[in-house]
């Protein structure tokens, strides 16, 4: 069997780890919008092995963003800083490029954005 492979059982007990890294994923914000990377819709990927070594997929709303590195490094130090998790590897990617129906709706109601917005889902 696959090591990788993931048990209903470790699937429930890992999931008080992904409650965990959500929350401190919520508490880094894009450096430039009032809204934390989670509900901005930044990462894409969020996986926790049993080794609970996370694994992040995450992009940025431009890929030139100056405080990419301090970003990156907030999101590491905020993740590895939850109890029990042993380390925090992120992926870069900028496929698909971000637009704004990845925001969720706390992030659209954060930002008075109008759910009927014509430009909903375009990209800017």
């Amino acid at each position: 069997m696959n090591e990788d492979v993931l048990s209903a059982e470790d699937v429930k007990a890992l999931q008080p780890y992904y409650t965990a890294v959500i929350a401190a994923l919520k508490e880094v914000y894009d450096p430039e919008i009032p809204v934390n990377i989670y509900d901005l819709g930044l990462i894409y990927e969020l996986n926790i092995s049993k080794a609970r070594e996370v694994s992040i997929l995450m992009t940025f709303t431009a890929p030139n963003c100056p405080m990419a590195d301090q970003v990156l490094m907030e999101v590491r130090e905020s993740v590895e800083a939850v109890p029990g998790i042993t380390k925090c590897n992120i992926e870069m990617t900028f496929e698909p490029a971000w637009d704004k129906s990845m925001l969720s709706e706390e992030a659209r109601i954060e930002l008075g954005l109008d759910f009927d917005d014509d430009d909903y889902g375009k990209l800017d």
